[in-house]
C-alpha cells in the first residue's frame, strides 16, 4: 500500500487456508474478490495546523500503538518539516485507524505529528534549515506573528481505515500489521526490532520495552536512565528520545536476546540470529502467557543487576589485543553480553559469594578473555561457538563459588 490509496479502495486478506493458482478458476478468483472477506474502507480528512495540538491533547489520538516504532527524527528533520510547511510543500497524509468511533490510533505519521506537537509546544528550536536558515534558534512563539499565521492556516491530511473495516479483534490486529508493514516499506527502513514489534503482538511486546528501561541495563549500555517522570507519568527525556539505540528499538532487542539465548540449550539454535529471534519473537507472542514472561523478566532484571554489582562498567567488555598487548575494550559487546547474562542467570543463588568476591571474579575473566582469545573472536558467531564461550564463563562463576 503506498500513499495513494483511496477511499473506497480495498485490500483483500484470506481468512482461511489459501488456494493455489491452479486451483482457483476466474470465477472463483472474481468470486473471492466479490464476497470482500475483508474490506479495507478509508475516508480521507484534513486537519488544520492550528487546531492540532487541541487534538492531539484530546487522546482522540492514540500515538504510540504497539505496532509503532519509537520517535526517530533528529531536530534537523523535524525543523525541516515545519519548513515544508512554511514554504507549503506538499506533505504526505498520516494513516489513522479507528479503533473505537471518533478514536484512532497513528498507524503512519509518528514523527511527523511528534515534530508538529514540538514545534507547538515550543520544545522544538529550528535548526539545519536548508531555505529558511534565518530564523535557525527560533521556536514557534519567537516566529514573526504573520509567519506563524501562515503556518497555521496550513492543513495536515489523513487516510482514516474506518472502524467498519474489521468484523472482530483479531481481524483488525491482522489488518493493522499488514497496512503497517506495507506503508513503511517505502519509506525509512524499519530495523529487525521494528519490523517485529509491528508484525507480531502479545506479551513481548508489553513487557520487553519496559525491561529494556531497568537501570543497570541501561548503565551497561550508555542509554539515558529512567528519571522521576518516566517512573511517575511515562514521559520519556529528551536524552533518551535521542539515544540511538532507545529510537531503533535495539534496547529491546538486547532483551530479546537474553529471553532466546536462554533457550539454546534446549533447541539447535540456528547459524543465523535474526531469523532466531524472529521466530522466538512470534513463538512468544503466541504461545506464552504474560505471567511467564514476566517470570523470565524478573530473572532478566536479577542478572542485570547483579552482573553490574559483581562486574561495574565492564560487565560487557572483552579483552582484545593492540599494539601488541591485551586490554580492554572500552565498550559493551553483544559477544560478552549473551554469555555474561547466561551465565550470571544460572547464578543468582550464588550472588552474595560472587558480589563478595567480585575482585577475584573480575581478575578471574580477564585471565579467560587472554587465554580463549579465540573463543571471543567477533566473526565465531556458530551455535557451537556461543555455547563455547556460555561454558568458560560457567565454569569460571562454579570454580569460584565452589572455593568460597
Amino acid at each position: 500500500m503506498s500513499a495513494s490509496l483511496l477511499p473506497g479502495e480495498q485490500i483483500s486478506l484470506a481468512s482461511a487456508e489459501p488456494i493455489s493458482d491452479s486451483e482457483m478458476s476466474d470465477a472463483d478468483i472474481a468470486a473471492r474478490y466479490a464476497s470482500g472477506e475483508i474490506r479495507i474502507v478509508t475516508d480521507q480528512a484534513r486537519t488544520q495546523l492550528a487546531e492540532l495540538p487541541a487534538v492531539l491533547r484530546s487522546g482522540r489520538w492514540q500515538l504510540q500503538p504497539d505496532f509503532q516504532r519509537r520517535s526517530r527524527w533528529s531536530p534537523g528533520k523535524q525543523s525541516r518539516l515545519v519548513e515544508s510547511f512554511i514554504m507549503n510543500v506538499p506533505v504526505p497524509p498520516i494513516f489513522l485507524y479507528e479503533y473505537e468511533y471518533s478514536k484512532y490510533q497513528v498507524m503512519d505519521g509518528l514523527q511527523r505529528l511528534t515534530a508538529l506537537s514540538a514545534f507547538y509546544n515550543n520544545e522544538l528550536v529550528l535548526t539545519d534549515l536548508e531555505y529558511w536558515q534565518v530564523l535557525e534558534g527560533r521556536t514557534y512563539e519567537t516566529l514573526p506573528l504573520q509567519l506563524r499565521q501562515g503556518i497555521d492556516r496550513r492543513y495536515l491530511s489523513s487516510i482514516v481505515l474506518l472502524y467498519e473495516t474489521a468484523q472482530n479483534e483479531s481481524q483488525a490486529d491482522r489488518l493493522k500489521e499488514l497496512v503497517f508493514e506495507r506503508i513503511n516499506s517505502g519509506g525509512e527502513p524499519l530495523t529487525p526490532q521494528e519490523s517485529r514489534n509491528a508484525l507480531s503482538k502479545g506479551p513481548l511486546n508489553i513487557v520487553l520495552p519496559r525491561l529494556a528501561r531497568t537501570p543497570s541495563f541501561c548503565r551497561a549500555w550508555r542509554i539515558p536512565v529512567p528519571d522521576d517522570d518516566e517512573v511517575e507519568n511515562g514521559h520519556f527525556a529528551e536524552e533518551v528520545l535521542q539515544d540511538e539505540r532507545f529510537r531503533q528499538m535495539e534496547d529491546v532487542e538486547m532483551v530479546l536476546r537474553f529471553f532466546a539465548h536462554r533457550q539454546r540449550g534446549a533447541e539447535a539454535a540456528p547459524r543465523r540470529l535474526r531469523p532466531f529471534l524472529d521466530e522466538y519473537w512470534t513463538r512468544g507472542n503466541r504461545e506464552y502467557s504474560i505471567d511467564l514472561v514476566e517470570q523470565i523478566g524478573a530473572i532478566f532484571t536479577a542478572t542485570s543487576d547483579l552482573a553490574e554489582e559483581v562486574l561495574g562498567e565492564r560487565a560487557f567488555y572483552i579483552r582484545r589485543e593492540r599494539n601488541g598487548q591485551r586490554s580492554w575494550v572500552p565498550r559493551p559487546t553483544l559477544l560478552a553480553y549473551d554469555s555474561v547474562m547466561a551465565a550470571f542467570s544460572k547464578h543468582l543463588e550464588h550472588g552474595p559469594v560472587l558480589k563478595e568476591q567480585r575482585h577475584e571474579v573480575l581478575a578471574g575473566l580477564e585471565r579467560l578473555y587472554d587465554e580463549n582469545a579465540a573463543a571471543f573472536d567477533g566473526r565465531r558467531t556458530d551455535p557451537k561457538d556461543l555455547a563455547m564461550r556460555d561454558e568458560l564463563i560457567e565454569q569460571l562463576l562454579d570454580s569460584i563459588v565452589a572455593e568460597h
